[in-house]
């Protein structure tokens, strides 16, 4: 049931609380230690892009720089490192987020993959100039995950928006 501009389906709008919530719960899954296992995705960039492409004008860069500071002092890295890639894919996402809109599911996933890489490659440039060692070849299996769980993120993430189908009489919308 993807709701994209060719679909009739009329979404509710999103509440902002909502919006805190699912933000903050990609927070905590990224502060599990499992998110330092090789493939694990970005889950704080995942719904950032979503939001950045689904409500661009409530979710934008400043937010992404909060978050990304937030993540910068849980992994005690570089500050600014996970700033920086959250603002440009941001960017990138409230740019493109009319074109991602118009396509299905599968091909939004294919236009969302560029966005999660440029944040690993960011993360990784800037590893790289402050002297670590290159990660491996697996430091990029987690964009590829993150663009699988684009169908099932969007579906889920969109399911309070959606309108009962049975209409009643009583109720305005």
């Amino acid at each position: 049931m993807q709701t994209s501009y060719s679909s009739s389906r009329i979404l509710l709008p999103v509440r902002p609380w909502f919006i805190a919530c699912t933000l903050l719960v990609a927070l905590l899954l990224n502060f599990l230690p499992t998110a330092n296992w090789p493939g694990a995705p970005d889950w704080v960039a995942l719904v950032l892009v979503f939001w950045c492409v689904r409500e661009p004008r409530r979710v934008g860069m400043g937010l992404a720089f909060l978050f990304g500071l937030a993540m910068d002092v849980a992994d005690a890295s570089l500050l600014g490192q996970h700033a920086l890639a959250y603002v440009l894919v941001a960017y990138g996402a409230s740019s493109l987020s009319r074109r991602i809109l118009w396509f299905p599911l599968g091909q939004q996933a294919l236009q969302v993959f560029p966005l999660l890489l440029l944040v690993q490659l960011v993360q990784l440039g800037v590893r790289t100039i402050v002297g670590a060692d290159f990660p491996g070849i697996t430091y990029f299996v987690g964009p590829c995950l993150g663009a699988l769980l684009w169908p099932l993120l969007t579906f889920v993430l969109l399911l309070p928006q959606h309108q009962p189908v049975d209409h009643d009489a009583n109720r305005p919308l």
